[in-house]
């Protein structure tokens, strides 16, 4: 018995670990229990500050400890990955969350690393208490910030989002963006921990004293929501603008099979006429991403029949296409007018392994493993274009599949005069698994931080009309609730209307702090964490000279 006991001793920080992977995973999609949220964290921090006191090594443990966890939240969190695996019928594909989550969890390790030298000597000083929380917030926000830009960043998924759901408790974001939130949750975590110690060691004593640790941290969630619920009721000036989304819903494999050019256009036309029926005067037809099923350039006949249905339906046709220029293929979005003026945007933001292969030609391991897959580039655009409608009162952000979940890259079309974000997409690659609801869950943060609707065209995924505040306001599905389905989007988008100056020279008059700042919170977390590091090495080296010293 007593070998079991000391073997349970020895592994719970491990289950601690795990745990905490598995809590965070449940707080987003498919699952989405954002209230876990909250306290998804405690265990691995419980872990990191009271087991190992033994160990020579112990920050070594506890970098261990939080790569355990992190390996376990992006395997279990991006499984929708592996359904690459069985759309090319690859073994090597399933394991592909696997195999990203090997260097995403590095993330969670410097978070895990940094926590360990954090602990108080006490946990009966409020002010302690808060400081502590303090500085394990500012370095959670760093490890996300850091993981959605470092070699070209996946971002997906930082706590924050687990309340896309809980709009009144988001609207903080046209300050912080997502960090912001990240920050709250992680604090409260913190707190969530050494509440408890304090009452322990307090009732033990016999000695109460305020909590003002626990006290400040429910009036600051508070009054998130108190501020969000406020907001809300004060929408910014707007216009209605009648809006199609069209959604193919042709499958993957049918692309990879070689659908024929004609079946894929019919199904465009079909489902445009359908839009024109169901929306009379319609103003803008969204198609996704990839509509048409051979590349195109300005002189190319497949961009005749978009010029034809967009001067029969007197709207702007919106949609995705291959985009020849010279030598370079573009992934591009293209916006044909009534009056066949047509507008073009190169995606900035590409998908590393799906549309390019960093390193390709200085490091050719890369290719010989991904080139089956990826056999040419992308070219990388590099000017955030944004499309002028008939309607002189809406400019369009035309975003491309993922661009969406890029806070930073969505609101430079911002700051250029967007005042409608558009984004055409297609999940089709990850067949009916939960990677098309993680990405809307992402998504409408960036309505949230620039003040912008948004409309969603899907291949297959989810199409969808978001407003301002984060919310969605109408999305497609069958009878079933099933977003995958053939069919279009009809409704009205309120665009407000002071994004963009009556020039057309993009100067808001009404830009959000995050619109005109960034990442500014982040970036603050970070010198906050960089401080902290060097504050804590440079104690390490003053004691040792000084031990030396004696």
């Amino acid at each position: 018995m007593r070998a079991v006991l000391r073997k349970l001793t020895t592994l719970w920080p491990w289950f601690a670990a795990i745990s905490t992977g598995a809590l965070c995973t449940l707080c987003f999609p498919p699952f989405n229990q954002s209230w876990l949220c909250w306290i998804a964290i405690t265990p691995l921090i419980v872990a990191i500050w009271f087991s190992g006191e033994d160990s020579r090594r112990r920050w070594l443990r506890n970098l261990l400890l939080g790569y355990v966890a992190g390996l376990v939240f992006f395997t279990l969190t991006f499984s929708w990955l592996g359904a690459l695996g069985d759309l090319y019928q690859n073994l090597f594909l399933h394991s592909l969350s696997f195999l990203l989550s090997i260097y995403l969890a590095m993330h969670f390790a410097f978070w895990a690393w940094l926590v360990g030298f954090l602990k108080p000597k006490t946990f009966t000083t409020s002010w302690r208490n808060l400081l502590v929380a303090f500085f394990a917030a500012a370095a959670w926000v760093t490890h996300e910030w850091t993981r959605g830009w470092l070699f070209s960043g996946f971002g997906w998924n930082g706590l924050g989002v687990a309340l896309h759901a809980q709009f009144p408790l988001i609207q903080i974001a046209e300050f912080t963006g997502v960090a912001g939130l990240s920050f709250a949750i992680a604090f409260a975590n913190v707190i969530a921990v050494t509440t408890p110690l304090r009452l322990f060691a307090e009732a033990r004593t016999r000695q109460m004293r305020p909590h003002f640790d626990l006290t400040l941290t429910m009036v600051g969630i508070v009054g998130l929501l108190a501020f969000g619920l406020h907001r809300i009721q004060i929408p910014s000036p707007a216009k209605s603008v009648r809006v199609a989304a069209v959604q193919t819903n042709v499958a993957q494999m049918q692309k990879l099979e070689g659908l024929s050019a004609e079946q894929i256009l019919d199904t465009c036309s079909k489902l445009t006429a359908l839009a024109v029926q169901r929306q009379p005067n319609v103003e803008l037809i969204v198609w996704p991403e990839g509509s048409l099923p051979q590349r195109v350039s300005y002189d190319n006949l497949t961009l005749q029949l978009p010029a034809i249905l967009a001067e029969r339906s007197g709207a702007d046709l919106l949609f995705g296409a291959d985009y020849e220029e010279g030598d370079r293929a573009y992934n591009a979005a293209l916006l044909v007018s009534p009056n066949g003026e047509s507008q073009v945007y190169r995606k900035v933001h590409l998908v590393p392994f799906g549309e390019y292969i960093p390193l390709r030609h200085s490091f050719p391991p890369f290719a010989a493993i991904a080139g089956i897959w990826v056999p040419g580039d992308f070219a990388r655009g590099t000017e955030h274009t944004v499309f002028a409608l008939t309607n002189p009162d809406v400019r369009v952000a035309p975003l491309i599949c993922f661009e969406d979940t890029v806070g930073d890259l969505v609101r430079h079309f911002v700051v250029n005069g967007a005042n409608l974000l558009v984004d055409v997409t297609n999940d089709g690659w990850f067949l009916h698994s939960s990677g098309s609801r993680q990405h809307v869950a992402n998504a409408i943060f960036r309505c949230v931080e620039n003040r912008r609707p948004m409309v969603r065209a899907a291949n297959t995924g989810v199409t969808c009309f978001v407003n301002e505040f984060g919310r969605i306001t109408k999305f497609l599905h069958d009878e079933k609730g099933s977003t995958l389905v053939e069919d279009v989007l009809v409704g009205e988008v309120s665009v407000p209307l002071a994004a963009a100056s009556p020039s057309g020279g993009g100067q808001d008059r009404q830009l959000t702090f995050y619109a005109r700042h960034g990442e500014w919170f982040a970036k603050c977390c970070a010198a906050v964490t960089t401080f902290v590091i060097l504050a804590l090495f440079g104690r390490r080296w003053i004691g040792r000279s000084a031990g030396d010293a004696k």
